[in-house]
């Protein structure tokens, strides 16, 4: 579990027993994390205002104001059944783990017998799974959130392999193939790495310095690329 999604476990945790606290010790059992790790998590969801305080003694721990609530997430079964749906063509992308985690999180938050009409639709759509893309190695998936120099082996379509450092850039995904396009030291140019050919990743400490990717970058002969959007 990264930081952010224990952070919110943490705040969901306290919820769920307040006004009852709970210790740091028991908290850090919880998550798998040290005592230190906890506090430090704690401070800061305390410095981004969340109303966590500390009650001495020896059934003390931490509390979580029982006024606290986080918004609701006010969709409809259908809404909710529709966004898993979206979610599961996710499988094989660069982001197939957060979509489980995003899903987990929007039913959580929906009303109770919203959350239990979206199970009971959910129940009643069944997939007949597609060809999915290859699964992507975690290290190529948080390759742009990492902000990383990568090492790593590439093998041609003959399977000879070459070992390359490359400054991540940006995703393109096909129905079949998910491509990491990257600046590749080797080449000194641009280049796009099909994800299921990169035999081996090390993770370096060097930040490279930022690259906007041109349109004439992604100027693909087969077919038009759409950026991503949040907008729907």
């Amino acid at each position: 579990m990264n930081r952010t999604d224990r952070l919110y476990a943490l705040v969901e945790e306290l919820r769920a027993v307040a006004p009852r606290p709970r210790s740091a010790r028991w908290l850090a059992g919880r998550f798998e994390v040290s005592v230190r790790t906890i506090e430090r998590d704690i401070s800061a969801l305390q410095q981004s205002g969340t109303p966590i305080y500390a009650e001495p003694g020896r059934t003390g721990g931490y509390c979580l104001d029982k006024a606290y609530t986080l918004p609701p997430v006010n969709l409809t079964p259908g809404e909710a059944v529709a966004m898993a749906l979206a979610l599961k063509h996710l499988e094989g992308t660069p982001f197939r783990a957060e979509a489980g985690s995003a899903l987990r999180k929007l039913v959580a938050a929906m009303h109770r017998d919203d959350a239990a009409a979206a199970q009971e639709l959910a129940a009643r759509v069944h997939i007949l799974s597609p060809a999915s893309p290859p699964p992507m190695p975690r290290k190529i998936a948080d390759a742009l959130d990492a902000g990383r120099v990568l090492r790593i082996g590439y093998a041609d379509r003959e399977g000879a392999v070459t070992q390359r450092e490359i400054e991540p850039v940006a995703y393109v995904g096909k129905p079949t193939h998910w491509y990491l396009v990257a600046w590749c030291r080797l080449r000194d140019q641009i280049r796009v790495f099909r994800t299921d050919r990169i035999t081996a990743v090390t993770v370096t400490a060097e930040v490279p310095t930022f690259r906007r990717l041109r349109r004439e970058d992604l100027d693909i002969p087969y077919g038009d690329v759409e950026q991503l959007s949040l907008a729907g």
